[in-house]
């Protein structure tokens, strides 16, 4: 199997040759890496990760600058404003991968001013090398991804803040329909935009969990993101049927399961064992999901030992069993406590662990 073939195959839980190795290293573990290995190649490539990102969607003459008039007060030297207009200041030296987010739709007060707000213009955006990207990635035998991990929740906040959009929802529902449904189609433009030129998966996502309870409750999820969820999915799969939908959110999230399962997604990412049982999420939505994640950042990565890495690492696969449907991997970036030892024993465990043999 190529690891695209291999990597499939696990998600419909057909079974699988190797147990795909997949992380993200924060920027001082890149160097760590650069280090121990003397590659100059990026890590994904060097550790045979199955999937590579396509580029999103390019904006043609989008001036970031504009989005400053929304400030009213000084931004911290160095901050950054993205397409969307969001102004990121530049964290502590501890935590340089760590940006603080400021809201640049937080003070408007009327529909005039939501409506009148300069969205980035993915409608005229170019994609002309999205194919080619698919295209390259396909020829390695590798998976081409469309990441789009803030979808609608996550973006939609990042805009008008969380606790300004949480109270739109409640007392001022036409202004918080406008920011979510606008955010959206905007989702919605990115992401066939990916499916058309060949993606295989598309990564969707947005925190909805915190570490011991959801975000918010069942029932505005259901009203607000659930169906608007559905309405990507349903966008994506009426251009490719056989697409395979990917969802993130950190922290607990077991009541919206069965909701994601619903609208359509494929695999749930990433389970942390801080928050959530694996056996017990496995056992009862095992034959409706796959999963992607479960090995904890926040405990064993950075306080294991290699041989409690690796025995996390084959607990999770086992539970799966020969059949697949887990990705085993680490829940979230891999900050710089992390021993690089611990990151050779995950990618070790997973290089060694054989379906055939349960």
């Amino acid at each position: 199997m190529t690891k695209k073939e291999n990597l499939i195959s696990l998600i419909k839980k057909q079974g699988f040759e190797e147990a795909p190795v997949s992380f993200i290293l924060c920027p001082s573990l890149v160097e760590t890496y650069k280090e121990k290995t003397g590659s100059e190649e990026a890590y994904e490539a060097y550790f045979n990760m199955p999937w590579r990102t396509i580029e999103d969607l390019k904006l043609m003459d989008h001036d970031t600058e504009k989005y400053r008039s929304y400030y009213t007060f000084e931004l911290k030297e160095g901050t950054e404003i993205d397409e969307w207009g969001v102004a990121h200041e530049p964290g502590s030296e501890a935590a340089m991968h760590m940006t603080y987010m400021r809201h640049p739709m937080k003070e408007l007060t009327s529909m005039e001013q939501l409506t009148s707000y300069p969205f980035p213009d993915y409608e005229h955006a170019d994609a002309s090398h999205q194919k080619a990207q698919c295209d390259a990635i396909h020829a390695k035998g590798l998976v081409a991804m469309g990441d789009m991990q803030c979808t609608i929740w996550e973006r939609s906040w990042y805009l008008r803040s969380m606790e300004q959009l949480m109270m739109d929802m409640i007392t001022d529902p036409e202004m918080a329909t406008f920011v979510i449904d606008k955010v959206t189609d905007i989702s919605i433009m990115r992401a066939t935009s990916y499916v058309k030129a060949g993606a295989d998966i598309l990564f969707f996502g947005d925190d909805i969990g915190m570490q011991n309870s959801i975000m918010m409750s069942e029932d505005m999820y259901v009203t607000w993101f659930k169906p608007r969820l559905k309405k990507i999915i349903d966008a994506v799969r009426a251009i490719n049927p056989e697409i395979i939908i990917f969802y993130h959110s950190c922290g607990f999230v077991t009541p919206f399961i069965p909701h994601l399962i619903d609208v359509g997604v494929d695999v749930l990412n990433p389970i942390q064992p801080e928050c959530m049982s694996f056996e017990d999420i496995h056992a009862q939505y095992g034959d409706k999901i796959a999963f992607f994640g479960t090995i904890g950042t926040q405990t064993t990565m950075p306080f294991g030992t290699p041989e409690e890495v690796k025995a996390e690492v084959y607990k999770n696969l086992n539970l799966a069993g020969k059949k697949g449907g887990l990705i085993c991997a680490p829940t979230h970036i891999l900050e710089p406590e992390v021993p690089w030892e611990n990151v050779l024993a995950y990618v070790e465990a997973c290089a060694a662990f054989k379906s055939d043999q349960l």
